[in-house]
């Protein structure tokens, strides 16, 4: 991955923090603009564009390559983070796959709520709130959001 970044004189560049291309013709992936993380109000602004590079000996990639070898890595580290008690291993890294925004909301959603059905605490003063919320709700809500 390549970055390049440029301090611009406006106060706003693109309204948003990141914003994805997917066009053939245009040769970044997304540009970021840093202020919009932390609701900056400054008078100019810092963007950065993203350029896809194939992964090599010494280029690292950014996103999980699905093959054997990084299969029985992740096997290793599924099998730690299942053995941990005090906290929930979600989305991307967790699961070892690449997930658009909606995906990873469902899987998170469906995380927590398994996290909860098995917590008597939470069940004994949140039973009836927390059955009132469906994942397929949540999905078809983010789904709609998302796209």
């Amino acid at each position: 991955m390549r970055w390049e970044n440029q301090v611009l004189d406006i106060k706003d560049y693109q309204s948003n923090a990141i914003v994805n291309y997917t066009d053939a013709d245009i040769p970044y992936t997304r540009i970021i603009e840093h202020k919009h993380f932390e609701f900056g109000n400054q008078k100019s602004t810092v963007i950065s564009r993203e350029f896809s590079a194939e992964a090599s000996h010494d280029n690292e990639p950014h996103y999980p390559i699905n093959d054997k070898e990084n299969q029985v890595v992740y096997a290793q580290y599924a099998a730690k983070a299942q053995a941990e008690s005090n906290i929930l291993f979600g989305g991307r890294l967790a699961e070892y796959k690449y997930y658009d925004m909606h995906q990873v909301i469902a899987s998170s959603l469906i995380t927590v709520k398994k996290k909860l059905r098995n917590s008597e605490v939470l069940n004994e003063r949140y039973s009836s709130s927390v059955n009132c919320i469906t994942i397929k709700t949540i999905l078809q809500n983010s789904r709609t959001q998302y796209k």
